[in-house]
């Protein structure tokens, strides 16, 4: 995206798996400083959790570390450890995943040969959707697709763990494709090789409408925000997207009390290039 787009300043809010495909959000010039805001945005993704074999990474990715036959395991079954994970749940991340333990990655830490342990956090899991059940390899194994919803911080390898592990079988996941991050959804998503061919980019102005609620500024209010003053409220909660008359992005501010303050100012009159 560098080379295609001309500039070093690029950036992404969220990596994806080694297995995985599907949304990527990025930013460019600009647009990175509102990458911190779609970072915690929650996610969709459809996944294929295979029931009866665990692995060291709770992916296809890693080597199988137990197989227990699942053909005993009932669709009912299926179903109901499904429920038992859906709604606002303590998830222990998989071990082998970007998070730091005492300043070192954890999967450093597991492919050194440590043993690692991380703590459970509150994630929320707001559709866990079973779509189909298939028996493979002389039914040794079964393969479940699925849809979820869910929060940032979720790990969908996590949860093919432990619904394996509830079921008594083990479970790990054989694939992995996220098709949204907060609004930006993959019917709208551009691949590598299209933006190659055609490199069209989300204005800023655009992107901020579509991730905030808007506010219009009067032109003096414009002038207040851009130099870092703050002006009355607005009324909204959380981040709102500042616009001035001319409709470009101005900044984002955040109500405290009686007053907006701005959290990220851009200059007025953003040009096209910046996207």
């Amino acid at each position: 995206m560098r080379r295609l787009a001309g500039t070093r300043k690029v950036g992404h809010a969220g990596t994806l798996d080694p297995m995985a495909t599907g949304v990527l959000v990025i930013g460019v010039n600009k647009a990175t400083r509102l990458l911190t805001y779609i970072v915690g945005a929650s996610k969709t993704y459809d996944a294929t959790i295979r029931l009866g074999q665990s692995t060291v990474t709770d992916d296809a990715e890693g080597d199988v570390t137990a197989e227990t036959i699942a053909a005993a395991v009932t669709e009912q079954q299926i179903r109901e450890g499904v429920a038992a994970l859906t709604g606002d749940i303590q998830q222990v991340p998989s071990s082998v995943s970007a998070i730091k333990v005492n300043g070192q990655r954890s999967y450093a830490r597991v492919r050194s040969g440590q043993e690692v342990s991380l703590p459970a956090r509150p994630v929320t899991i707001h559709r866990f959707e079973v779509h189909g059940i298939r028996r493979e390899r002389g039914g040794k194994v079964q393969d479940v697709d699925v849809t979820v919803e869910c929060s940032s911080g979720t790990y969908i390898r996590a949860l093919a763990r432990d619904l394996g592990q509830g079921l008594g079988v083990g479970g790990h996941l054989t694939g992995l494709r996220r098709t949204r991050v907060g609004p930006f959804r993959i019917e709208d998503a551009a691949t590598l090789e299209q933006l190659a061919e055609n490199l069209q980019l989300t204005a800023l102005d655009e992107a901020a409408r579509v991730l905030f609620p808007a506010r219009e500024l009067s032109a003096a209010e414009a002038d207040d925000v851009s130099h870092g003053r703050r002006i009355p409220a607005g009324g909204e909660a959380g981040a709102t997207a500042a616009f001035a008359p001319d409709g470009s992005l101005v900044a984002l501010l955040e109500d405290t009390d009686s007053q907006a303050k701005p959290l990220l100012v851009f200059a007025p009159g953003n040009e096209a290039a910046d996207k």
